[in-house]
């Protein structure tokens, strides 16, 4: 028999990928084979999908040094990266679990911090996004969602007719809302793609204080 027909594929690989720079992101799991991703661009560009990255995903890092990933080969089964656009890798603890809580205090770790979505304003890059609770138990009706946001975001134009993810695509219910994740309040002028996160997400300083000491 020829060695050729007893060539076996590789195995799948199972990953976490973390957002580059977000503190609240709990992370997204993959499986990586040869059979779904024929290329690591291919593999980015899920990534982007997958993560609701505000920006093409075009570098993965290994969390602890930043070291840069950029062959499908170099992945390592049962690890962790972060996904990056072309800036610089941001150093944060991304694989502490219950980030969110040491925003406050690191001795808040017995504490449960219900979910939460962050939400900025369309067209808007002066204002932070301000929280949104999120409830999986009673998600909100749709109509009282849009009550919220809209006393909330007090857009220019009004009342929040819709809510967009960051890549533009319109959020149609409250189910579809993630935890840790980013969008966008829009009135009834179309939505505005521009570098919310980028500008008004802080990165590091305050984040790096707390978990580095």
């Amino acid at each position: 028999m020829s060695p050729r027909g007893l060539a076996l594929a590789p195995p799948a690989k199972n990953m976490v990928v973390y957002r580059n720079g977000d503190p609240f992101f709990p992370g997204r799991k993959f499986v990586v084979n040869q059979r779904r991703f024929l290329t690591f661009e291919a593999f980015l560009n899920e990534v982007t999908k997958s993560i609701h990255a505000p920006l093409a995903v075009r570098n993965l890092y290994t969390p602890r040094h930043g070291r840069r990933v950029t062959e499908l080969g170099d992945l390592q089964d049962g690890c962790q990266y972060v996904a990056a656009g072309f800036e610089k890798f941001k150093r944060l603890n991304y694989l502490n679990p219950g980030r969110k809580e040491l925003r406050g205090t690191r001795k808040s770790q017995g504490l449960q911090v219900s979910p939460s979505a962050d939400v900025f304003r369309n067209g808007d890059l002066l204002s932070p996004p301000f929280p949104l609770l999120l409830s999986k138990s009673t998600p909100l009706q749709w109509d009282a969602l849009l009550a919220t946001l809209t006393e909330k975001a007090d857009l220019r134009s009004g009342a929040v007719n819709k809510l967009c993810r960051l890549d533009g695509t319109q959020v149609s219910g409250g189910e579809e809302l993630v935890n840790g994740d980013y969008y966008v309040a829009v009135g009834n002028e179309e939505y505005k793609k521009l570098p919310y996160f980028e500008l008004l997400v802080p990165q590091d300083s305050a984040y790096k204080t707390l978990w580095y000491v």
